[in-house]
């Protein structure tokens, strides 16, 4: 029996979808293991939080350097974007790094990808690509469940440069997201942002470090670096070409959720009735943007 088209169609779109949607998930779990490995090594592996940065790029430059040998492939270092490439994951790893240790670790996550999202949603929205309703509406339930779970319950001061410094961060992540999403080479280009961030950070630390250098600490930012930062991000380099901005944001969101789901389970920390409830409302939000049943145009793609 012959099978029509639509119904030889309908499988292998499914397998895609399934593909797209277990690499986005293991990039957002790569995500939340650097947030759980930055945590542990600067406050408890004995590093300051530069030198925790300059660690993280080196060993993801390392990595990255050599998978790209290892397949023959050069390093794209001059290449349109590389800059900003670069400029916006120096910013990211330095601004993270330096307000880690003051900021409240959920008010910290919140003010990140809070401005994460909005970054995001302004570009894509000035270049043309509108967010659809379903997108803006997923968009706010996820941001309010995200706020609802991480904000803290009573009046608490916070410290203005370090949440500058996070703002600075979350600015700077959307930047290098936005910058990798029409990537040719994505292992590539990743490798390349790590050289280029390297010596930008050495910067940092000879301005701002502490001179800790612990070698647990020293240990947990290379498996950082060259694993779940640089293996992760290439990963998330070659996800973004198939998914749009708005989308992208949304799905960070899920980000501190995982991060404080796995703190519970392995470091021990309150896993409540709260945690469940808002996690399930993020994750709802994020589905809403998913199934938007037609990605506007985006007049920004370029190539890189």
């Amino acid at each position: 029996m012959t099978v029509s088209a639509p119904f030889a169609f309908y499988p292998s779109k499914l397998l895609r979808l399934m593909q797209l949607a277990l690499l986005t998930a293991l990039a957002m779990l790569a995500f939340a293991a650097n947030s759980l490995l930055n945590r542990a090594g600067v406050e408890h592996g004995g590093i300051g939080p530069m030198e925790f940065a300059l660690v993280r790029v080196a060993g993801g430059a390392l990595v990255l350097a050599a998978l790209v040998a290892m397949r023959g492939g050069r390093l794209p270092l001059w290449q349109r974007g590389r800059v900003l490439g670069a400029v916006s994951l120096t910013a990211y790893m330095i601004g993270f790094s330096g307000a880690y240790l003051a900021l409240d670790a959920g008010l910290g996550a919140l003010i990140l990808f809070g401005v994460v999202q909005v970054s995001m949603f302004a570009w894509a929205s000035w270049r043309g690509a509108v967010p659809k309703g379903r997108q803006l509406a997923g968009a706010a339930l996820a941001f309010g469940g995200l706020a609802w779970l991480l904000w803290p319950g009573g009046a608490a001061p916070v410290d203005a440069p370090s949440a500058a410094l996070m703002v600075i961060a979350g600015v700077g992540w959307a930047a290098y997201t936005l910058s990798g999403r029409t990537s040719p080479d994505p292992l590539g280009a990743t490798a390349a942002n790590f050289l280029l961030c390297l010596p930008l950070t050495g910067l940092a630390v000879l301005a701002f470090g502490a001179g800790n250098w612990a070698l647990p600490g020293v240990l947990l930012a290379m498996i950082s670096g060259g694993l779940t930062s640089g293996l992760g991000y290439a990963l998330w380099y070659a996800v973004l070409p198939r998914i749009e901005a708005g989308t992208a944001a949304v799905v960070q969101l899920s980000v501190p959720v995982i991060a404080l789901a796995t703190g519970a389970l392995l470091l021990g920390e309150s896993l409540g009735p709260r945690l469940l409830l808002a996690g399930a409302i993020v994750l709802a939000g994020i589905a809403l943007a998913l199934t938007e049943s037609r990605a506007p145009t985006d007049r920004s793609q370029t190539r890189d």
